[in-house]
């Protein structure tokens, strides 16, 4: 009796998941991935929403459970319309949605076009927004949990990574607004901060001279560069739990009362290590980060010049 009780306790943590519809965006590789894989192994119904066809329909081929996979444009309205129509219809309404898309540019302000600086705004602030906007009609019915992906990038914005930075802290502000807005729905808000995790957009960390720098001179613990998987396990605990924050890794937490004081952490070491490199090398941008930010752009390119609107990314 008492082994069939831890038993019963061992499989507790997934049953709040079990036969509920998880909405995923950004969903073809990376955090994405791993998150809708640990979601599905929870036992939920999987929607994956991201814009490269045919590796959301490989990862959507590999879960456990019941899937549907969109390709989607998060920055267009009407495009989310459809797929959460389609969600609503095939899956059922969306207990979880995870803002999770985002891309990134690595470069200096005056050297980054603004179409492409704006585009990151566009697809991490606005496209978050318009995700919550569009499934927060399924959200209320099913008294459900809205999760969204920031970084702590928000903390302390890194030089060279001005777009992607305030983007994040655009994301962290937006959720915290939305969550009191939308709690006497019995709708709850949770904000997911991730630390530094190995997908594609970090492969050039060590080429970056701000981000090296700053990782070099963190301690030991805080250079640790995680697993998409070790990430998705964080993130879906907190999921199981309607956890207002989420840290990844968890002891992250301990930061929060420090954050005033990481912009000049950060900004000290930035001027340092800017000092050493060359005025031009400085002024330049090394381009969207990833292959999935490198997808969105170039589906936006392409779908700009198709309807006669050019595009400048600077030089």
């Amino acid at each position: 009796m008492r082994d069939a009780l831890r038993g019963t306790r061992a499989r507790r943590p997934a049953d709040p998941l079990r036969g509920r519809v998880a909405v995923v965006t950004g969903a073809a590789r990376g955090v994405g991935e791993a998150l809708s894989r640990s979601l599905s192994e929870a036992g939920m119904r999987v929607a994956l929403l991201g814009r490269e066809r045919e590796t959301l329909e490989e990862v959507a081929a590999s879960l456990p459970g019941p899937t549907l996979c969109i390709e989607s444009d998060i920055t267009d309205r009407a495009t989310l319309t459809e797929a959460a129509r389609r969600v609503e219809a095939e899956l059922g309404p969306a207990s979880v949605v995870v803002a999770n898309a985002g891309i990134a540019v690595s470069g200096s302000f005056t050297g980054t076009g603004p179409e492409l600086w704006q585009r990151v705004i566009d697809v991490n602030l606005i496209g978050s927004a318009d995700t919550a906007r569009t499934f927060l009609p399924q959200l209320t019915a099913t008294r459900g949990y809205f999760l969204q992906i920031a970084s702590t990038a928000a903390f302390g914005a890194a030089p060279m990574m001005s777009a992607y930075c305030a983007s994040k802290a655009g994301v962290e502000s937006f959720a915290l607004a939305l969550r009191g807005e939308v709690e006497p729905d019995g709708v709850q808000v949770g904000i997911a901060y991730l630390h530094w995790t190995r997908t594609d957009m970090l492969s050039g960390i060590d080429e970056d001279p701000v981000l090296e720098s700053l990782r070099r001179n963190q301690p030991r613990a805080a250079r640790r560069v995680h697993t998409p998987g070790q990430v998705a396990e964080w993130l879906t605990r907190g999921i199981e739990h309607r956890a207002p924050n989420i840290y990844a890794p968890p002891w992250l937490r301990l930061c929060q009362p420090l954050r005033p004081l990481f912009p000049a952490v950060v900004a000290r070491t930035a001027r340092r290590e800017l000092r050493r490199r060359p005025r031009e090398a400085m002024t330049t941008s090394s381009g969207v980060l990833g292959a999935g930010g490198r997808a969105d752009w170039d589906s936006y390119q392409a779908t700009h010049r198709s309807h006669g609107h050019g595009t400048r990314q600077g030089s």
